[in-house]
Order: C-alpha cells, then sequence, then structure tokens
C-alpha cells in the first residue's frame, strides 16, 4: 500500500512539473523572440534596457503589455530612434494585437511570418526605412480593418493622433466591427505590387499606401471598391485602377 501511495505521489509530481515546464517553454518562446528581435535592433536611447533575456516573463519588460494568460499582446516602440530589420521570430507572437514600430529607422524588408499572426489588429511601421515587397501573406490578418500608410493632417503639438487607437482597447468582442485596427506603411521604401491577398479581407475599411515606390495596378474589388485614389498617391509606378477584363495586371511590376 505504501509503495503504491509512493508511486501515486510522484505521478502526481511528475504532471505538475509538466504543466509547469509547458509554461516556461511557452514563456521563453515569447521571450525569446522579443529578444531576436532587441538583439537585431539599434538602440542608442536604451529603450529596451528592461529587455533581460533572464526573465522568463517578458510581461515585466517596458514597452511589453500582456494579457490576464500572460500572453504578449502589445509592443509599443514608437518614435523610439530604434534602427536595425525586424526579424521572423516576431511571427511567434501568436496572440500579439499591436506591433508598433513607428518613426524609427528600421531597415530590410516585412518578415513574411508576421502574416502569422492572426490577432493582429494594428500593423504600424510607417515612417521608417523599410524596403522590399508588401508580402502576400499579410491577406492573412483577418482581424485588421484599416490599412493605412499616408501622412494624417498635422495636429498640434505634443498631441500623438494614434494614440486614441493604439492605447485603447476595446472589447475584444465582434471584432471587425467595432474596433478600428491599422497597418500604416507609409513613407518607406516599398516596391513590387499591391497584394491581391488583401482584397480577401471584407473587414478592411481604409486602405492607403501613399509614399512608396509600389507598382502595377490598384485593386478596384472587395474592400478597395470604396477607397479614394489619393490613397494611393507619390507611388511613380502604379498605373492606375486596374479595368476588369480590360487590363493586363502588374505588367512589368517587381
Amino acid at each position: 500500500m505504501e509503495r503504491w501511495e509512493w508511486s501515486k505521489a510522484a505521478l502526481v509530481a511528475l504532471a505538475v512539473l509538466s504543466v509547469m515546464r509547458v509554461g516556461l517553454v511557452r514563456g521563453h518562446s515569447e521571450g525569446d523572440a522579443l529578444y531576436t528581435l532587441r538583439r537585431s535592433l539599434f538602440d542608442p536611447d536604451n529603450v529596451l534596457q528592461s529587455w533581460d533575456p533572464n526573465l522568463v516573463n517578458p510581461c515585466t519588460w517596458f514597452h511589453i503589455t500582456c494579457n490576464q494568460d500572460g500572453r504578449v499582446t502589445r509592443v509599443d516602440l514608437g518614435s523610439s530612434n530604434l534602427s536595425g530589420h525586424l526579424v521572423p521570430e516576431l511571427g511567434k507572437l501568436e496572440h500579439l494585437q499591436y506591433l508598433e514600430l513607428y518613426k524609427n529607422k528600421i531597415q530590410g524588408t516585412i518578415p513574411v511570418e508576421l502574416g502569422n499572426l492572426k490577432n493582429l489588429i494594428s500593423l504600424d511601421l510607417y515612417n521608417n526605412n523599410i524596403s522590399g515587397v508588401i508580402p502576400p501573406a499579410l491577406g492573412k490578418l483577418k482581424s485588421l480593418v484599416f490599412l493605412q500608410n499616408a501622412d494624417l493632417p498635422a495636429w498640434p503639438e505634443g498631441l500623438n493622433p494614434y494614440m486614441f487607437d493604439v492605447y485603447y482597447e476595446k472589447p475584444n468582442i465582434g471584432r471587425g466591427k467595432g474596433c478600428r485596427s491599422f497597418i500604416r506603411l507609409n513613407d518607406n521604401q516599398l516596391t513590387g505590387p499591391i497584394p491581391r491577398e488583401l482584397v480577401g479581407i471584407s473587414t478592411l475599411k481604409v486602405v492607403d499606401v501613399s509614399n512608396n515606390n509600389l507598382c502595377g495596378t490598384i485593386p478596384t474589388t472587395g474592400p478597395f471598391e470604396h477607397i479614394q485614389l489619393n490613397n494611393f498617391e507619390n507611388n511613380p509606378r502604379l498605373e492606375g485602377p486596374e479595368l476588369q477584363g480590360l487590363a493586363t495586371y502588374d505588367t512589368n511590376c517587381s
């Protein structure tokens, strides 16, 4: 009997350790992804000083927000004087809703892996030096409502026009109906066509891809039906709206 009780206790202990190990691995996975981003960035102002890889839980780091389950939901690093490049590991932050890296000096391309962020509401990469194409994989981000890349009107000094959307999170109910969401890629060096995969985001309300070097034609179906043409301006190689059945799509566009 005593041997059976000991074996039972051992099994319970192993089960508890297994659960704890899963939690630690999960925490390391998100922390490792974020620390990989830190290592890829030059941070002259030490904004990322609290991103300590020895801490299992990245929820204690500055500029990181987590939900009640301890999963990373926000990365807020706008206007932080960062340079360097983005990393594919960001695609591992499966609960991420806000990725805010606007107004920095980030170079390189947009990782295709960002298309894995199925819960992403806001992707703000505007006013950087990002090049390459807009990944078609972003068409998988069905939680997005706004794809905005244009300059907004001037606001009074000291007032961030985006703070009301970036820092106020509405309840995650009926996403796409009451929640404003954004992708901003304006004032970069993006090339290539506007991915037709974006047409499949039925909740997309605003698209603005101005001030890049995109080419090809402008989609006219799905959410693009109601987008103003000035939201595509300052892309010298864009040929204008595509004419269904009458124009070849993206001729000599790369």
